[in-house]
């Protein structure tokens, strides 16, 4: 039986949920810009995002406050914000991908490959041939190459079924995790390990105004639109391969394809901003809840909400022991431990 009045109620509030969930990111990144050592005024951020951004006339504000507003903290906010935002996404594609909630875009494997990378890089040079870009560089083909191990483990059955990608990625994660221990032994060089453990705890200290922050933000802006315009496909592969069969989706060939996509933006995240973690995996229950379990909504609501959820955690790790910065996955761990408990509690299998 139809209920047109309950439908429209769930897309009013779906709606009502998504716009105030973009006003609310909004009101962060002007907000986080201004907070820190420095402090400087929301009305002044505005104003300066105004001048470069629109080319609204200068009021008369410091040249300090300009370069601290516009050199310095809206790179790392809006990286933080794109990260957000691709490691939720990303997190909701794999839990309906491998049908299992307390899946995050971590499960395959991928933040081990960029870890071994940017060990690498970090104690023996490796990716010196991309200058600037040497760490990130470096990552991200760390990442490409875990991606490809564990999609060739995954189709050596034939099928890429939800079990064999969730079995391959633990394999791939535990084996490049390995390598990582073994590249921070083998360097015996106590600084080169504290800078590889700072950057397997997670950071935005690599923005700038380069071809980073632009890569960030093609790769997750491009992955939020395909993922909501495949949200009916992401809707019958959480129920099961056999409703997508019968919704006339091929489950193999669509997991195959948003396997691509979701390895690619968690290479790109990953290296640019080392393994954050929890994010991929409460921001998805967080949307779901909002606006219901629908992909083609909940997508870019878990987008909005992992924007925001990692401003303001990078604002607690740059502000809480000021001038010491706290790497960022140790506040993302904090907020999400206690909600992991709930969802174990709530989803895991209990024993018959």
């Amino acid at each position: 039986m139809h209920d047109p009045l309950g439908i429209s109620r769930r897309r009013r509030r779906a709606v009502v949920w998504l716009a105030g969930l973009l006003a609310a990111t909004a009101l962060t990144i002007v907000v986080a810009v201004g907070l820190g050592a420095a402090y400087v005024s929301p009305g002044t951020v505005a104003q300066i995002l105004g001048h470069h951004l629109l080319g609204l006339p200068e009021p008369g504000w410091k040249a300090t406050e300009e370069a601290i507003v516009w050199k310095v903290r809206l790179p790392r906010v809006l990286l933080g914000a794109l990260v957000g935002a691709g490691l939720s996404v990303t997190g909701m594609a794999l839990q309906a991908m491998v049908r299992n909630l307390l899946a995050d875009p971590y499960l395959l494997g991928i933040n081990s490959g960029a870890s071994s990378g940017a060990a690498a890089a970090i104690l023996f040079g490796a990716g010196t041939g991309l200058g600037a870009y040497a760490l990130p560089g470096s990552a991200f083909l760390g990442a490409l190459a875990a991606s490809f191990l564990v999609f060739a483990l995954a189709r050596s059955g034939g099928r890429v079924t939800s079990l064999r990608l969730l079995l391959s990625g633990v394999a791939v994660g535990y084996l490049l995790y390995g390598l990582t221990s073994f590249l921070i032994f083998a360097s015996g060089s106590a600084e080169g390990a504290r800078s590889v453990m700072f950057w397997l705890l997670g950071s935005l200290g690599l923005a700038q105004w380069d071809g980073l922050l632009a890569v960030a933000a093609v790769a997750v802006l491009a992955t939020t639109i395909l993922l909501t315009l495949s949200g009916r496909g992401l809707d019958a592969l959480a129920i099961g391969d056999e409703t997508a069969h019968t919704l006339g989706i091929s489950p193999d060939r669509l997991r195959t394809a948003l396997l691509v996509v979701v390895a690619l933006t968690v290479g790109v995240v990953v290296s640019a901003a080392g393994s954050i973690g929890f994010v991929g995996l409460v921001v998805p229950h967080l949307a779901r809840r909002a606006v219901g379990s629908s992909h083609a909504i909940a997508v870019p609501a878990a987008a909005l909400m992992g924007a925001i959820l990692l401003v303001w955690a990078d604002v607690l790790a740059r502000t809480l022991l000021q001038p010491q910065e706290i790497p960022i996955g140790i506040v993302t761990a904090l907020l999400g431990a206690p909600f992991l408990i709930v969802l174990i509690r709530r989803f895991a299998p209990r024993d018959v």
